[in-house]
Parts: structure tokens; sequence; C-alpha cells
């Protein structure tokens, strides 16, 4: 992944936005993430997605270490990474709570910073 383009790695993360809320658009809670073999499906790829972002924003922090920092914080893109690492080395884990927050919570404002990160190139 690390060969991409930075703006290839941005869109990248907005086709993974898009297909996380796709594939999540009928989890009402956490728990349903646990109801049926389709929807841990769901919630395996969903995890697999994160993990990929945040391997991608990684990538585009070793590029330009200030470049993510023009619309959030260090902290806020830290967060993000630290998610990817978590995914990596300590996937059993990972809580279906934490997933639907994620997905139902958090990807509005990580998709408006990826957005406007687009807008600088």
């Amino acid at each position: 992944m690390n060969k991409l383009t930075t703006k290839e790695l941005l869109d990248f993360v907005l086709e993974s936005i898009y297909l996380i809320r796709r594939r999540c658009k009928n989890i009402n809670k956490a728990d349903d993430f646990l109801y049926s073999d389709e929807n841990l499906d769901k919630f395996e790829a969903s995890i697999m997605r994160l993990q990929a972002t945040g391997e991608a924003l990684k990538n585009i922090e070793k590029r330009d270490s200030q470049f993510l920092l023009q619309v959030a914080s260090k902290e806020y893109w830290r967060e993000i990474i630290r998610m990817r690492d978590l995914i990596s080395h300590h996937y059993s884990d990972i809580q279906a709570d934490i997933i639907f927050t994620i997905c139902k919570d958090e990807l509005d404002d990580l998709e408006t910073n990826i957005k406007k990160l687009k807008e600088l190139l």
C-alpha cells in the first residue's frame, strides 16, 4: 500500500468508509454484529477496512508528518493509527461495541477530514 500516491491512499480511505457504512447500515447495536454468520462477516470485513485505513494514514504520515495536521490534531490521527495496531496485534481483544461506535459515530468526521486533505493536494 505504501507505493500508492497520497491521493490514491486518501481515495482508498474514502472507499473504505463507504464500504463500512454499506456493510453496517442494518447494524443497529453492537450485538447485531454477533447475531448471525452474515453479520459476523460484516463485522470482520469492517475491521479489516478499519485496519487498512489506519495503515493508509500511517503511510501518509511517514511521507509527510505535517500533511495530516493541516486538518486535525496529531492525537486524532494517532487514535486511528493505534486502532490499526490494535487490530493487527490484538485481534482477539477487539470488542463489538468499539467497532460499532467507530462505524456509527466516527466515520463522518473522518470522511470530512479526508475530503479536506484531498482539497489540499
